[in-house]
């Protein structure tokens, strides 16, 4: 039985068993882009669902992106609009979760809420193209890659990033990206280990998950 909050698997293989019988599951970022350019990134890959991941479905700087218009103007598109912000956000409002004041996405992923909001993902993938979607343009600088897609990865799901110019990234290839930027150490290029990735995952959790004391309300820059 899932506990309130508990540890959180090491990463298995780059490529663990994929749920063959399920569509990739897609993410964005709205980043700075015009509503007409962030549908077209979305339809460009056939998206039939948009889930909305932000914690707080709100950009003072690109209201176009509030929840309430993003899902009144996405539908007008023919595209679904479903908030799990509560569910799958990277602000967790269980104190349980949270390690000398910031949260842990370990202990986060273990959670009934998100458990649950990961296998409605998943399981609605099975016949609907979904794509999540957060702020931040790079896939690397958001949980929805760090948290969110590494536990569905670890589940099997096929994870592909929508980036900011249209082409699109596996979570394999944006992990391996991560481990160049933070200049880690790796051996053949399709050797990458176990243990590299977990350190990338944790090194990239540390700068950016959420800290009530010191978080600062910041807009996408890019």
């Amino acid at each position: 039985m899932l506990q309130t909050c508990g540890g959180h698997s090491e990463a298995g293989p780059m490529t663990p068993p994929r749920d063959e019988d399920h569509r990739p599951i897609y993410t964005i970022g709205h980043s700075r882009h015009s509503f007409e350019r962030f549908a077209s990134l979305l339809e460009h890959v056939a998206v039939e669902a948009l889930v909305d991941v932000r914690s707080v479905p709100y950009s003072r700087r690109h209201p176009q992106f509030n929840g309430p218009s993003v899902a009144a103007a996405i539908r007008n598109r023919g595209i679904s609009y479903g908030f799990l912000g509560r569910e799958l956000g990277a602000r967790s409002d269980d104190a349980s979760c949270y390690v000398n004041g910031r949260v842990n996405y370990s202990k986060l992923a273990r959670t009934v809420a998100f458990q649950s909001a990961i296998e409605r993902i998943r399981e609605g993938s099975r016949s609907t193209t979904i794509a999540l979607m957060c702020a931040e343009k790079d896939p690397l600088d958001c949980h929805r890659t760090i948290l969110v897609g590494r536990e569905l990865v670890r589940l099997g799901a096929q994870v592909v990033h929508i980036l900011a110019d249209g082409r699109i990234e596996s979570q394999d290839e944006t992990i391996r990206r991560l481990i160049g930027r933070l200049g880690l150490r790796q051996g053949e290029l399709f050797d990458v280990s176990v243990a590299l990735i977990n350190d990338a995952y944790a090194m990239q959790e540390e700068r950016i998950a959420y800290s009530p004391s010191s978080h600062r309300v910041r807009e996408v820059q890019r």
